[in-house]
């Protein structure tokens, strides 16, 4: 296996729901359980069970088919979920100014919403039709000053489909026009603490067709309520 494909095994060995990540892996990578079932010789309920921790925790043999059929399910299709994932798994560095959090399976924009109490400033609509797989939380001023274009993709973990929250945020307004000109746009912005949100940032989220949130949660709250998902 190669480096990425071990780093996605790890963490389904290692997580507390070995099955939800599983699912989570097999929704990212856009494969059915039942042509997910088909590669492996098994049955769709037996993927199923696994997916639903019906069943005990699969073996590291059962793992490393399961992540090797996806990457070449992938690979037939073109490999565009495997060419994004390695430009995005760069070497991450401990950086004070953004952490970055994967979820064991994937939410909706609404329900992230809804957890974070968030008040949607535009584009309320798209919501539903989001699949978060993770967030990041950014020192806004901090990724704008240091942050180079080729450092950029750290930022989205293992994929963009993910919520940027901002914090030190005065209007909103500069976090969405880096967002503008990015080569990979979150699909999901939270900004932090900002009562009125700048009209360009807003028209940026139009343009970009991105949810746009605002919410009073702090770092250590978000973390809080984000984290166990």
């Amino acid at each position: 296996m190669d480096s990425l494909q071990e780093r996605i095994a790890g963490e389904i060995t290692l997580s507390e729901s070995p099955g939800s990540t599983m699912k989570k892996w097999r929704e990212l990578f856009g494969v059915s359980q039942v042509e997910l079932a088909k590669a492996l010789k098994i049955s769709t309920s037996t993927i199923s069970d696994y997916e639903g921790n019906r069943r005990a925790s699969p073996g590291a043999g059962i793992i490393k088919r399961f992540v090797h059929t996806l990457f070449t399910i992938d690979s037939s299709k073109g490999g565009e979920v495997t060419r994004n994932l390695e430009k995005y798994n760069l070497p991450v560095e401990k950086e004070p100014f953004y952490s970055v959090h994967d979820f064991s399976s994937p939410i909706t924009g609404t329900d992230f919403a809804r957890i974070i109490d968030a008040k949607i400033v535009a584009n309320p609509s798209y919501l539903d039709t989001i699949k978060l797989f993770g967030y990041t939380l950014l020192d806004s001023l901090r990724v704008i000053l240091e942050v180079s274009p080729s450092d950029y993709p750290r930022l989205f973990g293992t994929t963009n489909e993910r919520a940027f929250v901002f914090d030190q945020v005065s209007t909103g307004r500069s976090p969405m026009v880096v967002i503008r000109v990015a080569p990979i746009k979150p699909r999901v912005v939270v900004i932090q603490n900002v009562d009125n949100v700048d009209k360009l940032a807003i028209k940026i989220s139009q343009i970009e067709k991105i949810p746009l949130l605002t919410t009073k949660l702090n770092a250590e709250q978000l973390r809080a309520r984000l984290n166990n998902i």
